[in-house]
């Protein structure tokens, strides 16, 4: 293998440090903008602790706390939170190279669209959709739970055709699994995040309204009911706007859950540490696409309206 891309991680948290120690340790050049977490990689390198892979650390990392420092990447994952994507574009267009590949490697709706006007368009526009249960517990450390796996689905990008797009998926596809890792690729972008928002709407919210993990929530029968009835809203949302769902596909997600180790996702952390939650991208514009469709969400609204109320508490 010749990894030659040079690849960029933009936000090295549980998701950065996870997928961008992995592609380092397969002998791609990897580069990791940071900002709080710099001096500790710096000194101490990124070390994964992987109920999966094992422990990992990765000893010599190429970081670089701003964007003057960093050299122009192939490909870029963008793996900070969505709260942050306003700023991101111009940090994305300085350490683009010519005709890079910007994956978002975000949770929730409109990401893609909501970023595309503020880049240039010679960048390939990606969306990466990942599986995993990951948190970060401390600088440069993070604590791999189980899963990994990600979907890559093309957004937009200089006009070539669509095999062309395919190709570029394929490459990216190719980085992931020369890392030990489940890749594939989905042709609708906005099915794959209506799919996805299926889990991440109530596990993400409850966690951090009723401050519990994902097991916590599943062996009680009301929160559980109320996780499975926020899903069939996001579901039928979707179907409204076209995106059909598999079938079933709330009895297994809640079935896949029961089957997960205890996990706390993103949402629960942002709260705890008091940073901010993301609530655009999860609820709001779900919501929005809701009432322009004409269907009813108010148990996800009712959460929705629980976690603004938290956000906004002193």
């Amino acid at each position: 293998m010749n990894p030659t891309p040079r690849i960029g991680i933009i936000g090295a948290g549980a998701i950065g440090g996870f997928y961008g120690l992995m592609l380092a340790r397969a002998g791609y050049d990897v580069h990791f903008l940071l900002r709080s977490e710099y001096r500790a990689v710096l000194r101490d390198g990124l070390q994964l602790n992987s109920s999966v892979h094992g422990n990992l650390t990765l000893e010599s990392v190429q970081a670089y706390q701003n964007t003057a420092e960093m050299p122009a990447c192939d490909w870029l994952l963008v793996c900070a939170k969505t709260t942050s994507n306003a700023e991101l574009a111009p940090i994305i267009s300085q350490v683009a190279s010519a005709g890079a590949k910007v994956v978002m490697m975000q949770n929730g709706l409109g990401i893609e669209d909501e970023l595309r006007p503020l880049l240039p368009d010679s960048l390939h526009l990606l969306a990466g959709l990942c599986y995993i249960c990951a948190h970060r517990s401390g600088p440069g450390v993070v604590e791999h739970q189980s899963l990994g796996n990600l979907n890559l689905v093309y957004h937009s990008g200089p006009k070539i055709e669509e095999s062309e797009q395919q190709a570029i998926l394929s490459e990216g596809c190719e980085f992931f699994k020369a890392a030990g890792l489940d890749c594939g690729t989905m042709a609708n972008l906005n099915q794959a995040r209506w799919q996805k928002l299926v889990w991440n709407a109530p596990y993400n919210g409850l966690s951090a309204l009723l401050d519990s993990d994902t097991r916590a929530i599943m062996q009680n029968a009301d929160s559980r009911a109320l996780a499975g009835a926020i899903m069939q809203e996001v579901v039928d949302v979707a179907t409204a706007c076209g995106y059909q769902m598999p079938n079933s596909f709330v009895s297994k997600l809640l079935a896949a859950t029961d089957r997960m180790p205890d996990y706390l996702p993103s949402m629960y952390h942002d709260f705890a540490l008091k940073r901010p939650m993301e609530l655009h991208a999860i609820y709001e514009v779900a919501l929005q696409t809701a009432r322009e469709v004409g269907i009813a969400m108010p148990r996800t609204e009712m959460l929705y309206q629980s976690l603004r109320f938290l956000a906004q508490r002193p």
